[in-house]
C-alpha cells in the first residue's frame, strides 16, 4: 500500500516524498480514508505510530477540495492539543504536509503575548492549532470567530476529555457549529472516555491498530526499586555507569524538576528543566537545545509526556512515577518511536507501589525488577504483578511475653514493669471537634 492508494492529491503525495515517506503505518491507512469520507473518528495507536499524518493529510485535502474560503478571524479546522509543546510540534508538522496547498496554518498558545496572535487571526487561517485556555481567551475578545468551522480535531484526546480539561472543553463546544466533522486521536482510551467521547460524535468509526493502553514493544522497560531519599544519587550513579549521553527524565512536580536540575548543574552536569511555570519561551528554548543535543539531561514534569518527538531517543527515565497509569504509556513513548528501539527505566520508592501497580495492570505486564548494588532498599517495595495485586511481606509473629523476672524497680520516677499501679497518662485525650449548624438560628 501507498499514500497515492489512500486516495490523497499529488500536492500531498509531493510533500510526503520530500520528507521521506513512503509506506502509510496501520493508523495512517485506516484513519486517512474514514477522514476523507466524512465520517467521526475516534483512532487508538501507540505513541510514535503517525497518528498526527493520519488526520492531517486527510484534513489538509477536504479543505482544499471542498468549502469556502476562510474568513476575517475565522478558522475552517481546529486542532485542540493539551500542551504549548504539542501545539507547536502539531503545527511544524501540518505546515510541512501543507507546503504546496494554498492554505494556511498557525498555533496559539499561552505563556506568550496574546497580541501577536490577535493580528494574525484578523485574516483568518484555514487551520488553526490551540490549546483550550488561549482559544477561550481569543474568542473572548471576539478574535476568533468559530462558525465556519468543518473540523474539530482533539489530539491526545484522553487528556483532552479528562476533569482537567473539562470546563473549557464544555465552552468550547457551545462556541462550535453543531454540524462540523468531529476526530478523536489518541494512543490511550480509557472506559469513561470511550463513553464521554461517544456522546459528543456522531455515529463514529473506532480504531484501533494496536492492544488498547499497551506501550510499544519496542521499548525495553524495568524497574529499579530504591529508597524516595537515594533517587538523585542513584540516578547519578546509573548515569556515569551507563555513560548515558541524551536522557528524558520524568519528575512528579514543578519543585522535583528544579531540585533535581538543580544537584546535576551542582555537579557539572548539562541539564536544564521544562515544567509549567516557566515562560512558554524558555520552555522552547530547553527543548529545542535537548533535540540538537546541547543539553544531556532534561527534566520535566508531563508536560513533555505528550506527543513530543525526539528523534531517536535512546532513554527515558522516571525519576517519579506518574499519578495517572496512562501518562506511564505517554512518557516511555517518547523513546522506541518509528520503529527505534529505546529504553524507559523507572525509579520506585515504597509509596509509589500502588502507581506501579496501576500502571502494570493497566499495560497488562509485570516490570522486570533490578536491584543496584549499594542502592537496596531499606524500605522495602512490595512485589507487584499485572493483576493490580500488591503482595505484602508476611508480618513476623510476635515474640510471647516472659512472666516474672526483671523489669525497671519502681525507684522514683522509675516504674517497675510488674508493678499493677496505674501510670498517669502524659498525653491528653483528644476532645471531640463539635460540628457546627451552617443553618439560619433560631430567634430566641
Amino acid at each position: 500500500m501507498t499514500f497515492a492508494t489512500l486516495g490523497l492529491i499529488e500536492p500531498l503525495l509531493r510533500a510526503l516524498e520530500t520528507l521521506g515517506y513512503q509506506t502509510p503505518t496501520p493508523v495512517q491507512a485506516q484513519a486517512i480514508p474514514a477522514v476523507l469520507a466524512g465520517r467521526d473518528l475516534m483512532a487508538a495507536a501507540q505513541t510514535g505510530t503517525g497518528k498526527t499524518a493520519g488526520f492531517a493529510l486527510p484534513l489538509l485535502q477536504l479543505l482544499t477540495m471542498e468549502g469556502p474560503k476562510v474568513a476575517a478571524n475565522s478558522a475552517r479546522a481546529l486542532i485542540l492539543c493539551p500542551t504549548r509543546e504539542l501545539a507547536e510540534q502539531v503545527h511544524a508538522s501540518v505546515a510541512e504536509y501543507a507546503q504546496h496547498l494554498p492554505l494556511t496554518t498557525y498555533a496559539v498558545y499561552g505563556g506568550v503575548s496574546i497580541n501577536p496572535q490577535m493580528m494574525k487571526l484578523r485574516k483568518g487561517v484555514d487551520i488553526l492549532v490551540a490549546t483550550p485556555g488561549r482559544l477561550i481567551d481569543l474568542f473572548r475578545q471576539n478574535a476568533l470567530k468559530l462558525n465556519q468551522l468543518q473540523t474539530l480535531v482533539l489530539d491526545e484526546a484522553d487528556r483532552m476529555l479528562d476533569l482537567g480539561f473539562s470546563e473549557e472543553l464544555a465552552n468550547i463546544y457551545r462556541m462550535l457549529p453543531k454540524k462540523r466533522q468531529t476526530l478523536l486521536f489518541s494512543a490511550t482510551f480509557s472506559d469513561d472516555i470511550r463513553l464521554l467521547a461517544g456522546q459528543m460524535l456522531n455515529d463514529p468509526l473506532s480504531i484501533e491498530v494496536s492492544p488498547r493502553n499497551v506501550a510499544a514493544n519496542t521499548v525495553k522497560q524495568w524497574v529499579v526499586p530504591v529508597d524516595k531519599k537515594r533517587k538523585p544519587e542513584l540516578f547519578v550513579h546509573l548515569m556515569r555507569k551507563g555513560r548515558w549521553k541524551q536522557v528524558l527524565v520524568f519528575a512528579k512536580t514543578r519543585n522535583g524538576v528544579d531540585a533535581l536540575v538543580d544537584k546535576l548543574q551542582g555537579l557539572g552536569i548539562n541539564a536544564d528543566g521544562i515544567h509549567g511555570d516557566k515562560p512558554q519561551a524558555t520552555r522552547q528554548r530547553a527543548l529545542d537545545r535537548f533535540k540538537a543535543s546541547e543539553v544531556q539531561i532534561l527534566v520535566a514534569t508531563d508536560v513533555a509526556a505528550r506527543g513530543l518527538d525526539i528523534e531517536d531517543l535512546p532513554l527515558v527515565v522516571n525519576f517519579d512515577l506518574p499519578i495517572v497509569a496512562e501518562d506511564y504509556i505517554h512518557r516511555i513513548g517518547r523513546t522506541g518511536r518509528a520503529g527505534n528501539t529505546g529504553e524507559a527505566i523507572s525509579l520506585v520508592c515504597a509509596d509509589e507501589v500502588n502507581m506501579l501497580s496501576a500502571i502494570e495492570m493497566l499495560t497488562r505486564q509485570t516490570l522486570t525488577r533490578k536491584m543496584e548494588a549499594d542502592f537496596e532498599p531499606e524500605h522495602r517495595v512490595p512485589d507487584t504483578d499485572a493483576s493490580g495485586q500488591v503482595v505484602k511481606k508476611p508480618k513476623k509473629p510476635k515474640k510471647p511475653k516472659t512472666s516474672g523476672g526483671g523489669g525497671k524497680r519502681n525507684l522514683g520516677k522509675w516504674v517497675d514493669s510488674g508493678d499493677a499501679a496505674p501510670v498517669e497518662p502524659s498525653i491528653k485525650p483528644v476532645r471531640k471537634v463539635p460540628v457546627f449548624n451552617t443553618g439560619p438560628r433560631k430567634k430566641k
